[in-house]
């Protein structure tokens, strides 16, 4: 493949991250409308974010290795018409049940299609490259937070929420249509099985490496899923201005994206020690200072770029850990993302709901990062143990 067509291929798998983060991220910003129109609590409201991130947790590592002996352009062309067929669901749903429902099968896809797009890329352009291409897939994602969660989120709240399923639909459409045209067809390693995916398993770094991802992550979304209702009743913004914020937190992570992209490239957990310690900082600073408009606004940009620069060193960590199980190793990073997902919107809503406060889960979340850091120090013993670049 010349230059050219490994850019456009990476981009089309690029498509459907976008995709992806709109349906992750819009229904959080999108939190006060549903919740005044379904007449639920900030809690049952929450569950919107822990449904979609319980589907990808189980979705994730089931659907993957079910892949692991699959051509990988078809494997995500089907992962895609998987998600498109859940958001339809969830546009017509009639009850908040059955949204619950069809949010968890939206989730299954998740993290599999990630997995999937992330090794075709890192094929594509080699080993010295590999976590730039990994992070400008994932890029797709922090991007949505930029322009498609804006954009959907005032939609939202000019015609109603439901139009962000439509929305998602038509983008997992564009990307079926792009990945069809432009990404090539990969065969999976050989001698790829699901019994070879499950024997790497057998792994220490592995299971710490994820429950770093899910520790370190859970705060930012402790944050993110209540963020509509901290800038209204704690800032004191008004909701016209909810779509700028939420711009801002996406611009934080498109910087972190591609900054974790390149420092993975010189060291992966040197990467994941430095962005996991300042999203302990900026997430207790958030707390103390999110009543003064501008501070929580730099702030929050802040927390998005620290945050953001873990998921691609978090991602090419965990393939590194289980070279022998890279499509099962791959889908766990964003089974634990979404595990701290689900945990930070919960941990957020329990807080809130005991009467701490709507700054209580900044708090919380800063001392899950903390815990994140330490965890993140035990993993470099381990891998500078097993002689392996750190």
């Amino acid at each position: 493949m010349s230059r050219t067509q490994i850019a456009l291929a990476i981009l089309a798998l690029s498509i459907g991250g976008f995709a992806v983060g709109v349906t992750e991220f819009a229904v959080m910003g999108l939190q006060r409308e549903i919740v005044l129109d379904l007449g639920v609590s900030y809690a049952e409201g929450g569950l919107l974010v822990t449904f979609y991130a319980l589907g990808v947790v189980i979705g994730a590592p089931v659907l993957a290795l079910l892949g692991a002996k699959r051509e990988r352009k078809r494997y995500a062309l089907f992962l895609l018409a998987l998600f498109a067929g859940a958001h339809v669901l969830s546009l017509l749903a009639p009850n908040f049940e059955t949204i619950l429902a069809a949010r968890f099968l939206s989730g299954l896809p998740h993290g599999a299609f990630f997995a999937t797009a992330a090794l075709m890329a890192a094929q594509m352009v080699g080993l010295a490259k590999r976590a730039r291409a990994i992070a400008v897939v994932l890029g797709g994602l922090a991007i949505a937070n930029v322009s498609g969660v804006p954009a959907v989120t005032w939609v939202g709240q000019q015609f109603g929420w439901r139009w962000m399923f439509a929305v998602v639909t038509l983008l997992a459409l564009i990307t079926i249509a792009a990945i069809t045209v432009y990404a090539p067809h990969q065969k999976p390693p050989e001698g790829a099985s699901i019994r070879r995916e499950l024997k790497g398993l057998a792994n220490q770094r592995l299971w710490v490496g994820i429950g770093l991802a899910v520790v370190g992550f859970s705060g930012m979304f402790a944050i993110y899923t209540y963020l509509s209702h901290i800038s209204v009743e704690v800032a004191g913004l008004s909701d016209s201005a909810l779509p700028w914020v939420v711009f801002v937190f996406g611009s934080g992570m498109v910087v972190g994206n591609f900054v974790g992209g390149w420092g993975s490239d010189k060291s992966v957990l040197g990467t994941v020690l430095t962005a996991m310690t300042l999203v302990a900082v900026f997430m207790a600073l958030f707390g103390l200072l999110a009543h003064i408009p501008w501070l929580m606004v730099l702030l929050l940009f802040l927390i998005g770029t620290s945050a953001s620069a873990l998921s691609p060193s978090m991602q090419t960590h965990l393939i590194d850990t289980a070279p022998n199980a890279p499509q099962l190793a791959a889908s766990f990073h964003h089974s634990a993302f979404n595990a701290a997902n689900a945990m930070g919107a919960l941990m957020g809503g329990i807080v809130i709901d005991a009467g701490l406060g709507l700054r209580a889960p900044a708090y919380s979340g800063a001392v899950a990062a903390g815990l994140g850091v330490l965890i993140a120090l035990y993993a470099i013993v381990l891998t500078k143990r097993a002689g392996q670049k750190v």
